[in-house]
């Protein structure tokens, strides 16, 4: 018997391949369950109220009404009620939200070609005050006295491809930029490949003190202590590129253990991880006022949780009770996780939650260091969500693996393998505006594997055949002139 012609066996091997994909796209769609406001793990009770600012998901500022920005209040039992619906204001994206003494919200949004920041009176409804900069995308501002904000501003590039990133104070009351501090004066063009549209992502400051600022330059691997006054940086926790300390984190904040350490929590964004570090100067004094040189000392973590079990974690506050409220992004949810590990109370915030507060604590941190609490080490999350695709992942496919993860993972070590880690980000960042809501994050990988295997055989077919295409084209064409 004659052997098939290698042209059916083709055509074949890539029908069955096909069929495969769709099935799996369809039975791992069929079996998820896609995230949705409400409790997750309850076991204690939250002291006190929490506001959550979502992100959400929008293209090129137009916003998406299924996966939407939006401001979230919860109560102690995970009961869920929205503040304020990005769909219905006109917001792009929701970022930092500051409890105030007064028990309003400093809220930090972005509409389209804008920074807005508003005073938000919960109660009410009612906006006290806005303020809307000419930046296209701010992360932060706080709020430092009645008069005066401060503001992160990323993404601030001229013309000529400058990179103007900077730090400014604004005066609500003269309406003016009264103090500015630039990245380039203090960065080379070089810092992370060279200056770009998006430079730094400086995407936190806050003010731990009288004139001194925790800054937090995410694409330069750092968090940074600046003073205002001699606009010098005067701590540095870690260094551009070096992925063991920190890769791309969000929202840094200061502690002192009760000798006064300085110690640093950080949401460690990509490394998947929350993670606290203390600074050891040897024997000089290493407190926050002892103007040894940044270079002249380390920082020394102490302490590691959830690594590859957060999904892109982008806050992390101590609380006084000593466990920690993550943010957890991309698992689309926010955790109170006891030092050990424990997740004791855990609300499911979709898509995106960007920034979660305890409000009667007020904005950050305001709990003990681990060593004051004697933890040290690192732990795993004791959390039948943290590895499970159920708890409402937008990226997690089966055994809590992500088709980024799995890209990271399979090509380390590869040629080209920075390629492949720059096709793993787009990915997280692309499918989680066009995967609709309702498909499996898996399922989404094998659609598209099915369409692109569509398009290259189509594409196969018209090659193979372009001879017998020509002669038909031209065939049409004379019967058309004559």
């Amino acid at each position: 018997m004659d052997s098939l012609p290698r042209t059916t066996l083709l055509r074949g091997t890539a029908a069955v391949v096909l069929v495969a994909l769709l099935v799996a796209c369809a039975g791992l769609t069929l079996a998820y369950e896609p995230p949705q406001l409400g409790a997750g793990t309850i076991k204690d009770p939250a002291d006190g109220t929490t506001v959550v600012a979502v992100q959400g998901f929008h293209f090129q500022g137009e916003g998406s009404q299924k996966k939407p920005a939006r401001l979230l209040r919860v109560n102690e039992t995970g009961g869920i009620t929205e503040l304020a619906n990005g769909t219905d204001t006109g917001t792009s994206w929701f970022y930092d939200v500051d409890p105030l003494e007064n028990g309003n919200l400093l809220v930090t949004s972005t509409v389209p070609g804008d920074t807005l920041a508003y005073e938000l009176n919960p109660e009410t409804d009612e906006r006290v005050w806005e303020q809307e900069f000419d930046a296209e995308d701010t992360h932060d501002v706080a709020m430092l006295n009645e008069h005066e904000l401060l503001v992160a501003n990323m993404r601030n590039t001229n013309d000529e491809g400058v990179a103007n990133d900077r730090l400014f104070v604004y005066n609500l009351t003269t309406d003016e930029v009264v103090w500015e501090w630039y990245f380039k004066d203090h960065y080379p063009e070089s810092m992370d490949g060279g200056m770009n549209e998006d430079w730094s992502h400086v995407n936190d400051v806050d003010q731990i003190e009288e004139g001194r600022f925790l800054v937090s330059p995410r694409n330069f691997d750092q968090a940074i202590v600046v003073n205002r006054s001699t606009k010098e940086i005067e701590m540095r926790l870690g260094e551009d590129g070096n992925h063991s300390i920190l890769n791309e984190q969000h929202n840094p904040d200061y502690l002192e253990s009760e000798d006064g350490t300085p110690t640093i929590l950080v949401a460690d964004s990509d490394n998947d991880r929350v993670v606290e570090f203390e600074r050891d100067c040897g024997d000089a004094d290493p407190g926050l006022h002892a103007g040894t040189p940044p270079e002249e000392c380390h920082w020394d973590e102490v302490w590691e949780l959830g690594e590859n079990q957060f999904n892109w974690p982008r806050d992390a506050d101590r609380l006084p009770n000593g466990n920690t409220l993550v943010t957890d992004s991309l698992n689309h949810r926010v955790v109170e996780v006891t030092p050990e590990g424990e997740v004791v109370w855990e609300a499911r915030t979709p898509w995106g939650p960007y920034d979660a507060e305890r409000v009667k604590y007020g904005p950050e941190s305001n709990g003990p260091t681990m060593r004051d609490q004697g933890v040290n080490g690192s732990f795993q999350l004791q959390d039948a969500d943290a590895n499970n695709a159920t708890a409402g992942t937008g990226s997690t496919g089966t055994e809590g693996t992500s088709f980024p993860e799995w890209i990271q993972r399979t090509t380390t070590g590869w040629p080209g393998e920075a390629v492949f880690d720059e096709v793993a980000e787009t990915w997280e960042g692309v499918s989680q505006w066009v995967k609709p809501v309702w498909m499996a994050p898996w399922g989404f990988v094998a659609l598209v594997g099915a369409l692109a295997l569509s398009v290259g055989w189509l594409l196969a077919e018209l090659v193979y055949n372009r001879q017998r295409v020509y002669r038909r084209v031209t065939s049409l064409r004379s019967a058309r002139t004559e």
